[in-house]
């Protein structure tokens, strides 16, 4: 007789808890998108202040050699507004467009790297589509229905009352 209501207060538990679980699931799904959404933005944005601040140390370097050092702008101006070096005793590389456009794009792959970003858990997008979402919720009314139905506690009967005395 005790392990019978033990096993039917366990399944009552499970069985309500798992439903409870599943409705509340349903219901909160888009507040957890949307966590996850922000958390994104959050990272990206952070990795933007990052790079943001790395220009502003690099800028700064810059400008504290430039005025250490007068010369150094003859020296970067023409590297750097494209001109022609004035410089007749010095060679000078000639780049093409397509070797600077592939040294751009090894410096800007190497200066993003995207760590640890947070992604979406699948089964977050998954139940945020309103067709699953309502099924989700049904399904954990359902599972509350069940224990009040069939894990009950039993009526005693005359014989199970004459059994007890």
């Amino acid at each position: 007789m005790r392990t019978q209501n033990l096993l039917r207060t366990l399944f009552f538990v499970v069985f309500s808890g798992i439903g409870v679980a599943a409705m509340g699931g349903a219901a909160i799904c888009d507040d957890l998108l949307r966590h996850y959404q922000n958390k994104q933005l959050l990272n990206s944005v952070a990795n933007s202040l990052k790079q943001l601040q790395s220009l502003n140390a690099d800028y700064d370097a810059l400008i504290n050699a430039l005025q250490r050092d007068p010369n150094l702008i003859e020296r970067i101006a023409p590297a750097t507004l494209g001109t022609r070096h004035q410089a007749d005793d010095t060679v000078y590389p000639k780049l093409t467009p397509e070797q600077l456009d592939a040294a751009r794009k090894a410096l800007t792959e190497n200066s993003s790297p995207q760590l640890n970003e947070p992604q979406i858990p699948r089964w977050i997008i998954r139940c945020s589509e309103p067709r699953r979402r309502k099924m989700l919720f049904a399904a954990g009314a359902v599972l509350i229905l069940i224990p009040f139905v069939f894990f009950n506690p039993r009526k005693r009967t005359n014989t199970d009352q004459a059994a007890d005395t």
